[in-house]
């Protein structure tokens, strides 16, 4: 009797374990396999959007709205192509807003005026206004008068940019090697003039920035430069330029040649304003390369990924520990499972032994009362 108690309570356990189980699979395979795609910034953020298309496939259609309202037909765009490879459905008409709005911003008129705008100013948000800027620089005029004026803040004592100033220095250097390579240079050129863009409109990440600054002070000669900006101008770029570059020290900018590099490779997969967006983003170098290898697998889903899932789009955060929740709570029920079948399985057999005990018992008795009664035979 006592066994068959213990047999019952291991087969409820089992039971209550595989119910637990089916509730919990669902929620710990996608725990699983957002864990498993952890370093891999394109299959990380597939599973997100999809998870957040699941609960409110509406998101894209505000999003685009938003960006149509804030004169951001690029990240309109972006959400139109998000939306057709996750097999959202759009109004035709709103695709067509999307489109009008895209081809006005196209026109040679606008691009022409907003390539100026870069070439004079020397920032950018766009792919006309950072060819303008990505010209200016080709030209020297625009690292020379970043070098010139952040340079002499150095030599004067006052506040420096030692960022933009390691930035010029350093774009003055690749400005020359892209010369010499027919072009070769190009993406890091522009990659290290869109991070200077970023630093003076403030759309570098607190941490990038940081970690940036640090770089950039490296491989500055400082003596070396604030001789050459003392007797530097923006009227004698040639001369200048060669006295800046003499400043520069190419073997410490190994690592602000990689994040420039990976800066480029999202400008021309996902746009200016797609590495502007990551770099807004990103907390460190790292975070850049790995919105450089979800801009080469997303393209032009890139802006609108960024903008849903934000940093969660590069790397596990804050919903890591939920997700390691569910892999332990399943892992637990699945101890509790092997450990109620286990026990099922001992007290059956135990079962089947005892109850073969008991009849090997009952045919011995009953032989030897055969005995006792065939001894007494004779007797009578």
């Amino acid at each position: 009797m006592r066994i068959n108690w213990r047999l019952s309570l291991a087969v409820t356990g089992l039971a209550l374990s595989t119910a637990i189980g089916a509730g919990l699979w669902p929620h710990a395979y996608r725990a699983g396999t957002v864990i498993a795609a952890a370093d891999d910034p394109a299959r990380l953020s597939e599973l997100q959007i999809a998870s957040a298309l699941q609960a409110d496939s509406g998101r894209i259609i505000s999003g685009i709205d938003e960006a149509l309202a804030a004169g951001d037909p690029d990240l309109a765009e972006s959400f139109v192509a998000l939306a057709q490879e996750h097999q959202v459905a759009l109004d035709p008409a709103l695709v067509q807003r999307v489109s009008d709005a895209v081809a006005a911003e196209k026109a040679p008129a606008s691009v022409a005026k907003r390539f100026a705008t870069g070439l004079v100013t020397g920032q950018a948000d766009d792919v006309a206004s950072l060819s303008g800027t990505v010209a200016g620089d080709l030209f020297v005029f625009g690292d020379i008068r970043d070098a010139v004026r952040e340079g002499k803040h150095l030599v004067m004592g006052e506040d420096t940019d030692r960022l933009v100033l390691g930035l010029a220095a350093a774009g003055l250097a690749v400005t020359a090697a892209t010369y010499v390579s027919a072009g070769g240079a190009a993406p890091v050129r522009a990659g290290l003039t869109l991070v200077k863009d970023a630093r003076k409109v403030g759309r570098l990440g607190e941490g990038l920035a940081a970690w940036a600054g640090r770089s950039a002070r490296e491989v500055v000669d400082a003596p070396v430069l604030q001789q050459a900006v003392a007797s530097g101008s923006v009227l004698r770029p040639g001369e200048t330029a060669t006295a800046i570059r003499a400043a520069f020290r190419a073997e410490k900018a190994g690592a602000l040649m990689r994040l420039a590099k990976d800066v480029g490779r999202i400008t021309e997969k996902a746009g200016t304003r797609g590495a502007l967006d990551s770099l807004k983003l990103a907390e460190g170098p790292k975070d850049v390369a790995r919105a450089a290898r979800l801009a080469e697998a997303k393209g032009g889903q890139t802006r609108a990924i960024l903008k849903l899932l934000g940093r969660g789009a590069l790397l596990l955060t804050a919903g890591a520990f939920n997700l390691a929740l569910w892999l332990f709570g399943a892992l637990m029920t699945l101890l509790g499972f092997v450990s109620s079948l286990k026990a099922m399985t001992e007290r059956a057999t135990q079962g089947v032994i005892d109850r073969g005990k008991r009849r090997r018992l009952r045919r011995m008795q009953a032989a030897a009362v055969r005995a006792d009664l065939a001894a007494a035979a004779p007797c009578g």
